[in-house]
């Protein structure tokens, strides 16, 4: 279980999750060096200037870090982590003891990421993709023996600091000795649920996750729900995180869950539940986001806006989308009767079992969210 060691981790890419995967690899007390691209469309005067060429890094270290829920323990972790770009400091992966890729989702780019890490990374060391849905057998196509033996899966959740689900992806060339060092690493020093998993697309997580939100999409609409009253039936009255539909989609940005989606949708097969989602039209409401780059918490605007301005009582003024209307307008919580009955059932089995049973208005809503529809028809269970 000791036969690996981390001290120095280097985390490729600093989007929401690179940055947050770092904040929180500095809380456990490692040192943490963070790289990206240089910033787009250097002027000569520029090029030699490296607190310009390591900004894209160091901006969004300086957001995660300013952002809630806090990322780090104290603030003064942040000593822990250091920022460059993938030109200037790439090399020096080579004094890392775990590699941890967190780039776009995208097989082609992943792997040539990977290809560059072969060629500076010390032989022995640790690489893993924090890929939300590319099996990890495809970003290992073309690599070294070594390379592939110390290869895996590292799976986090956003926000890293505080979802304890751990997902460790091998594949059939990973060395046993560093999943089980994961499997153990993960539990008592980073204090997640670490969970193993198959190689296939998507993992569990978000191959259940992709189905969820095709399913809830297509409630929305049958039921002509607004975002809020989604959220107010899909949260913590079921069980699931308060973040529940819709919020969650902002927090994970609509381009990771479109790229997810079109990925589980292409690539699982034989499975009818995904054949549906592939041949089924995608929402109106989820175009347009998608095409005015309304990606949720990362462009500050997605299903919900959290505006400048302040109510009456002086709270922030969060703005909606009327998905009829496609415009924005003040949130307003929604009053549900039934939901406010189920919360004073303490038990969950028995608040499902209230939610889904009888004739009372609103009830169909919960029947088709637990629907026969809602299974995973796998023929590999991942």
């Amino acid at each position: 279980m000791m036969h690996f060691k981390i001290k120095n981790v280097v985390v490729l890419g600093s989007g929401v999750m690179g940055s947050g995967i770092a904040c929180h690899l500095a809380n456990v007390g490692l040192k943490v060096l963070m790289l990206d691209l240089l910033p787009p469309n250097l002027s000569p005067d520029e090029k030699d200037n490296s607190k310009l060429r390591n900004s894209v890094a160091q901006t969004a270290l300086d957001k995660s870090i300013k952002s809630k829920p806090a990322p780090l323990y104290k603030k003064s972790y942040s000593s822990r982590i250091s920022v460059g770009n993938f030109e200037d400091h790439f090399e020096n992966i080579n004094e890392a003891d775990w590699i941890i890729e967190v780039v776009v989702e995208r097989l082609d780019i992943k792997k040539m990421i990977f290809e560059k890490v072969e060629k500076y990374r010390k032989p022995g060391s640790l690489v893993s993709s924090n890929t939300s849905s590319i099996p990890i057998a495809f970003l290992a196509e073309g690599r070294s023996d070594d390379f592939k033996k110390h290869f895996c899966g590292t799976h986090f959740f956003n926000p890293p600091r505080y979802l304890r689900l751990l997902e460790i992806i091998p594949t059939k060339e990973s060395s046993q000795k560093m999943i089980d060092f994961f499997m153990h690493f993960g539990d008592i020093n980073l204090g997640k649920q670490t969970v193993l998993c198959k190689d296939t697309p998507a993992f569990i997580a978000n191959r259940i996750g992709v189905m969820a939100g095709a399913k809830i999409f297509e409630i929305t609409e049958k039921y002509d729900l607004s975002i809020e009253e989604v959220d107010a039936i899909t949260g913590t009255i079921i069980g699931r995180p308060n973040t529940a539909t819709y919020r969650l989609q902002d927090l994970v940005g609509l381009d990771t869950s479109d790229k997810v989606t079109k990925f589980v949708v292409e690539n699982v097969k034989g499975d009818p539940f995904f054949e549906k989602v592939g041949k089924a039209a995608v929402p109106k409401f989820f175009t347009f986001l998608l095409e005015n780059n309304f990606l949720g918490d990362k462009t500050g605007k997605g299903f919900y806006q959290k505006t400048k301005e302040k109510d009456k009582n002086g709270r922030t003024i969060i703005n909606a989308l009327d998905l009829k209307t496609l415009e924005y307008k003040p949130s307003v919580k929604p009053k549900i009767d039934l939901v406010k009955k189920a919360k004073g059932i303490d038990l969950m089995s028995k608040r499902i079992d209230f939610l889904i049973s009888g004739t009372e208005k609103g009830k169909s809503v919960f029947k088709r969210i637990f629907h026969n529809d809602f299974r995973l028809h796998c023929t590999e269970s991942p």
